[in-house]
């Protein structure tokens, strides 16, 4: 009888004592409660006591938290709809708060968190166009978005560590309208480029062509004078043979002229034979000239 007295004594001294000692770990905050009061919060970690049956106490992970948000539809300023993935890191900054907001459940934070963050990205897309979501303002756009929304869940007891974009995609009507305009203009500018290539085409053309009646101009002008200048030279040459034996130029002459006439040798003439054209063809005497020379 004593061993069993003794058992249920010390069995219960343990279950008194496992009542009034806990534990909070060294990721965990902890709330003490008593007769369902906060009397005790941010209890930082270690080996504690409290009032069996009287305290109760929770535990909060105080880590950094990441949640994956689901893709949502934006549309720009351009109404344009985006299909934006992104996530938030959060953790519970003010234990209290916290458990008075959401009573604890982080289900419950979460979608309220997931709610605000909707709205401001909503808002803040909406003031902007899609070159300066995609690549102008998107580092500024993710701190204003961070501070928006830690301004609103603060009320909340929770703190907004980092929240990033990780995908921006185009709605695949948005897709086909994009492709469409720029294949437009690619066309238009590829037009244009063509026009201005005829353009300067005729124009290099039409100074080629300049170009060449100038030069054709110029070469034939100096052909003839340089044809004009060898006339005169060969006439100046010719008169000054004549000059020096008149008979024998116009012996040379003639033989020119019937090697020129009979070069063919089928050639006809019909000629009176006592014309001057046969005066040195078989003639040893020819004719005089007017002024009676040979």
């Amino acid at each position: 009888m004593i061993k069993y007295s003794t058992i249920i004594i010390i069995a219960l001294i343990v279950f008194i004592g496992s009542q009034m000692l806990y534990t909070v770990n060294e990721y965990e905050t902890a709330i003490k409660f008593r007769l369902g009061e906060i009397i005790e919060s941010d209890i930082q970690p270690g080996l504690r006591v409290k009032a069996p049956f009287i305290n109760n106490v929770r535990r909060f992970d105080r880590r950094i938290l990441p949640m994956d948000m689901p893709t949502e539809q934006l549309n720009t300023v351009e109404q344009e709809y985006l299909e934006v993935d992104y996530f938030v890191n959060w953790r519970i900054a003010d234990v209290d708060n916290y458990y008075v907001s959401t009573r604890g459940d982080e289900m419950l934070a979460r979608n309220r968190i997931s709610q605000v963050i909707r709205d401001r990205l909503r808002d803040e897309f909406a003031q902007r166009t899609l070159t300066q979501v995609v690549a102008l303002d998107r580092g500024e756009l993710m701190d204003r978005l961070t501070q928006s929304v830690n301004d609103r869940a603060g009320d909340l007891g929770i703190n907004i560590v980092d929240l990033r974009i990780k995908r921006i995609e185009l709605s695949n009507d948005v897709l086909d309208a994009v492709f469409t305009r720029m294949e437009t203009e690619r066309k238009e500018l590829a037009n244009e480029r063509r026009s201005l290539g005829r353009e300067q085409a005729e124009r290099i053309r039409s100074e080629a062509d300049r170009q060449a009646r100038v030069i054709l101009a110029e070469a034939d002008r100096d052909a003839e004078k340089l044809r004009g200048e060898g006339d005169a030279e060969a006439t100046t040459l010719y008169a000054e043979a004549f000059d020096q034996d008149r008979e024998f130029y116009r012996f040379n002459r003639s033989l020119n002229a019937y090697r020129n006439a009979f070069s063919s040798g089928q050639d006809t003439l019909v000629l009176d034979p006592n014309s001057e054209f046969f005066d040195y063809f078989g003639n040893q005497n020819p004719r005089a000239d007017s002024n009676g020379r040979r």
